[in-house]
């Protein structure tokens, strides 16, 4: 078959969405080269079909670029109509007026911490970051609203924050590195440390009239951070949630699913943008992912609650907690918990064992204190869900607590850090996996540790409460006075309990205490 009848065969049976196909065509023989990811993402078109078309054409090489000859070029070079690109970009005409923005938020993409992809993450770029802060300027009124990022891998609570600095903005996130990097930036972005496994940081629950997420694009992943987002609204009558998820023209069963889940979450499809967030990376979605904006509807809150309260934790496509990964089911039960004789079993056990005693949920652990004050807790910790482990700690405030872990976590020093001022903790390895051992310390006698030591003790308090209260104790203060020396050295203490905060924030306690113990004086 000749090359050109081989094409028209492809585009044939590509019916009316051969548009992507020809339009790639009409890129190879413009004259310019491309490589292989530059063609997928300008085209929004799978990798699995461009490289379906590029087995079909006679190309000229350079490295890995590429294109048509010129004397085949002028087969494909189609007129392809008006340009129809307002309709599924609507601010495209906006992004030019802030030039020297988004050469800043290129800057901040390219240092920014690498993706993991055990976290799904894939970097979308730093045009498609101005352009939702554009949209949602463009779309909302947003002179003193407030915004929630379930997830900010890409930064766009630095966009927003730039474009719009009347708007509070919150980023949730379970990676560490991102939180500490958006705080480096200095320009306002709260930050609370979530997995949203296990439940939306208090202090983002019902705040936020606007919620934007790009989520793990599975149907699962989808749900929760949604669910999340929705959890985050406090107007809800007019909030709006802004979703990124994007599937290969080939899956279309993918993206019913996916639409199948915000369909049972009751929300309503007010606009989707084709195609409107581009990445670097994800090639087998055409680097690209549509924008949804949904609004709840009454019927959204129970819906949400019933979900959350049944979300499986493997949300991801990669890593322990991927979909397919069988260790998702626990840590695996130590031989010696009988000796160890716990007053409380926290997170996923075997039903026969220890069966009389008491047993919560990770998630019902971090919401809220226990009745009791046990005096040892074992902790079940699946792989995948490490990043809670020193709030887990915090959390059950006991003398000695156990956690059993499928794996000893690579970054153990840095997670158990943040702990020392209340547990001593040593970690052995098993045959079975990883043992933590964490023994409360006694109170310390120095002012700043004391003053530490009370905010971490009462880590499901709010912290800047705590800190003023030992702070007046400690120096002699009135409470508005201790007030008024919290918020000048810690504006971030704000209304969030230590459960939330970043490690970076937790690490650093110590000398924030200090600080306003030496102000105080």
């Amino acid at each position: 078959m000749a090359a050109h009848e081989a094409i028209d065969q492809l585009l044939t049976s590509a019916g009316v969405d051969s548009r992507r196909l020809r339009r790639a065509l009409g890129l190879l023989g413009g004259g310019d080269w491309w490589t292989l990811a530059d063609l997928v993402r300008e085209t929004a078109t799978s990798r699995r079909s461009i490289e379906s078309l590029l087995r079909e054409l006679t190309l000229e090489r350079s490295g890995d670029r590429f294109r048509l000859p010129a004397d085949r070029a002028r087969r494909y070079n189609e007129a392809f109509g008006p340009d129809i690109s307002d309709l599924t970009d609507p601010v495209a005409g906006l992004a030019g007026e802030h030039a020297e923005t988004l050469e800043r938020l290129r800057e901040l993409i390219a240092k920014a911490p690498r993706g993991r992809h055990t976290l799904d993450h894939v970097a979308a770029t730093a045009d498609t970051v101005l352009r939702r802060a554009l949209l949602l300027g463009a779309r909302f009124w947003l002179p003193g609203a407030r915004l929630l990022c379930v997830g900010d891998h890409d930064l766009t609570s630095l966009a927003v924050r730039m474009i719009h600095p009347d708007v509070d903005v919150t980023v949730v996130d379970i990676d560490e590195r991102i939180l500490d990097y958006i705080d480096a930036q200095g320009l306002g972005v709260r930050t609370r440390w979530t997995d949203l496994r296990l439940g939306l940081a208090p202090s983002a629950r019902g705040q936020a009239d606007l919620a934007i997420t790009d989520p793990p694009y599975t149907p699962d992943g989808i749900g929760l951070f949604v669910a999340r987002a929705a959890e985050g609204l406090r107007d809800r009558d007019h909030g709006r949630i802004l979703l990124a998820y994007g599937a290969s023209e080939r899956t279309p069963m993918l993206a019913l699913k996916v639409q199948n889940t915000l369909s049972d979450l009751n929300l309503l499809n007010e606009a989707i943008f084709p195609d409107f967030n581009r990445y670097d990376g994800a090639e087998a979605i055409g680097s690209a992912a549509d924008l949804y904006i949904l609004r709840p509807t009454t019927k959204t809150w129970p819906a949400v609650a019933s979900r959350v309260d049944r979300l499986a934790t493997a949300i991801y496509t990669q890593g322990p907690q991927s979909v397919e990964a069988a260790s998702a089911a626990g840590a695996p039960a130590g031989e010696d918990l009988a000796e160890f004789a716990p007053a409380l079993l926290a997170g996923e056990w075997p039903r026969e064992l220890l069966p009389k005693v008491p047993r919560t949920r990770l998630s019902t652990l971090l919401a809220k204190p226990y009745a009791a004050a046990p005096e040892r807790v074992a902790v079940a910790m699946p792989a995948g869900l490490e990043t809670a482990l020193p709030r887990l700690l915090l959390a059950t405030r006991a003398r000695h607590v156990r956690v059993l872990l499928a794996a000893r976590p690579d970054d153990l020093p840095a997670l158990t850090e943040a702990v020392r001022p209340v547990y001593d903790v040593t970690c052995r390895s098993t045959g079975a996996g990883a043992v933590l051992d964490a023994v409360r310390l006694p109170l310390p006698d120095a002012d700043v540790a004391r003053i530490v030591r009370r905010i971490l003790d009462s880590a499901h308090g709010k912290v800047a409460n705590t800190w003023r209260e030992a702070l007046a104790e400690t120096a002699g203060l009135t409470r508005k006075e201790a007030r008024a020396v919290v918020e000048e050295a810690a504006p971030w203490a704000g209304d969030l309990t230590a459960l939330e905060l970043p490690l970076h924030r937790l690490a650093g306690l110590p000398a924030d205490v200090s600080e306003t113990l030496a102000g105080a004086r």
